[in-house]
């Protein structure tokens, strides 16, 4: 599992671990590590052409620190100073004896536009708000050139709480993260201009909650529902799906689709879009008497596909098993009665569904995704799944923020939500506490968005008929 931790609690561990180490000892760590990195990007130190955009804090005298281990190997070193007066006096002696040249940025234009790798240590950790003129028109020149670049720690410009991006900042080929990950790196929009991220362990101890955790394939591993020998179809969960509509048939057919590669061993169907169903997938238990009235399931789905039927969308809130809410429930939905539930409430929304839910504009949800999923989930008192290119799961207790990585652009498809959300009731019903079955559903939702689109374009068929291929390459 990764995780991210915020700003305070990565120098809280820093200080820590400085009072126990030789003076200068943390920063050479971190140096070391970045040098490795910036040396296997280039391939061939010797002769290769480095530029080092160094701000005023640690951040750069972990830029200035590697730049001196890559001259001593052969490169052209040359640091760009962006606060002359305040650069780290220890690491620009040691660059300079190592044979690196410092050059005004006044005049970088010329040597950033023939590096082979620029280094971005302009701004550490602590930044916000964007980069400064002067700094951004030398990164806008480092974009105009054909030079990699290699942030340190983060990219400069970007929020490492919260994954704001509120002006300028840097677009790397790879990060260098010290320690630990921070919240940035792992969430969009920031994450967008962090490359490929490597971690470099420099010895913190840090807390055993970390405020965000991406799982990987071992950890869904262990979250992945599996049958015992005794097992029926009814003690593996039963998990109903009340959606669709005249207008929307599909959307109930690809809610079935997914809650059937979900975990649980059957899925009871209650709407109007029953022959629909039947036709494509006969194995599930149909009923035309409404969700109480349905049978027994350990977990419910609706919304998806809809439309205005807010008496089935409330019927099923008033159930007392975990209910998914997406689409269409999350408009329908009372506020109090999703907050009134005693059972678990796992809400899908989008970005757009997510603002009208807040009462602010989609632009607002997108630029802040991480505040936007908590403040949604504290105020509906539910657990939450905000759906995009990073999917964020936050419980309403708090705890750490779950972030999802594994989709494609291609998952942007119709449909494509109603499949995840079957997935998700399914794992539901399954026995997964809300915070892990959306977490997982995410994952295996992602991949099999990957697995199905290959590099062209898939439908939501066709995610769905992909979830066994992702479930079988996590267990693998």
């Amino acid at each position: 599992m990764r995780s991210a931790y915020g700003v305070e609690t990565v120098r809280a561990a820093e200080r820590a671990l400085m009072a126990r180490l030789p003076e200068g000892a943390l920063m050479q760590r971190a140096a070391a590590g970045l040098a490795a990195a910036c040396a296997d990007l280039l391939g061939r130190v010797y002769g290769s052409r480095v530029v080092l955009l160094v701000g005023s804090g640690d951040n750069g005298g972990d830029a200035l620190y590697a730049g001196a281990r890559l001259a001593r190997r052969g490169a052209g070193v040359t640091a760009v100073l962006l606060a002359p007066e305040r650069a780290h006096t220890e690491g620009l002696a040691a660059l300079r004896r190592a044979g690196g040249v410092v050059g005004a940025a006044g005049s970088a234009e010329e040597a950033l536009l023939r590096a082979d790798l620029v280094v971005d240590g302009i701004v550490g950790i602590g930044g916000k708000g964007g980069l400064r003129p002067e700094a951004a028109r030398l990164v806008e020149t480092v974009r105009r050139s054909r030079a990699a670049v290699v942030a340190v720690d983060l990219p400069s410009g970007v929020e490492a709480d919260t994954g704001e991006v509120r002006g300028a900042a840097v677009r790397a080929d790879l990060t260098v993260t010290f320690g630990t990950y921070k919240p940035g790196l792992l969430v969009d929009p920031a994450r967008e201009h962090a490359g490929v991220v490597r971690l470099v362990d420099i010895g913190l101890e840090l807390p055993a909650e970390a405020e965000l955790e991406a799982l990987q394939h071992v950890d869904v591993a262990r979250l992945l529902p599996v049958p015992a020998a005794e097992s029926d179809k009814y003690r593996r969960g039963v998990v109903g799906i009340a959606a669709g509509s005249a207008r929307y048939p599909g959307a109930a057919v690809l809610a079935v689709a997914g809650a059937l590669r979900g975990g649980a061993g059957a899925v009871r169907y209650v709407g109007p879009a029953a022959e629909a169903v039947i036709a494509r997938f006969p194995e599930t238990l149909v009923s035309d008497r409404g969700p109480a009235k349905a049978g027994r399931v350990q977990a419910w789905v609706t919304g998806p596909g809809a439309g205005d039927d807010a008496a089935t969308v409330a019927e099923v809130l008033a159930s007392e098993v975990p209910v998914l809410l997406d689409a269409d429930g999350l408009r329908l939905a009372e506020r109090d009665a999703v907050r009134a539930r005693t059972a678990p409430t796992l809400m899908t929304p989008h970005a757009g569904e997510a603002a009208a839910l807040l009462g602010v504009a989609r632009e607002e949800v997108e630029g802040a995704r991480l505040a936007a999923v908590r403040e949604l989930a504290a105020v509906y008192r539910a657990t939450v799944l905000l759906k995009g290119s990073t999917t964020l799961v936050a419980d309403a207790a708090g705890g750490a923020v779950r972030v999802n990585a594994t989709g494609t652009g291609w998952l942007a498809t119709a449909g494509s939500g109603d499949v995840l959300s079957g997935l998700g009731g399914s794992l539901l019903a399954s026995g997964l506490a809300a915070r892990d079955a959306g977490s997982v559903a995410a994952y295996l939702h992602g991949l099999a968005g990957r697995f199905a689109a290959e590099g062209a374009p898939a439908g939501a068929h066709d995610v769905a008929d992909r979830i066994p291929s992702a479930w079988r390459d996590v267990r693998r």
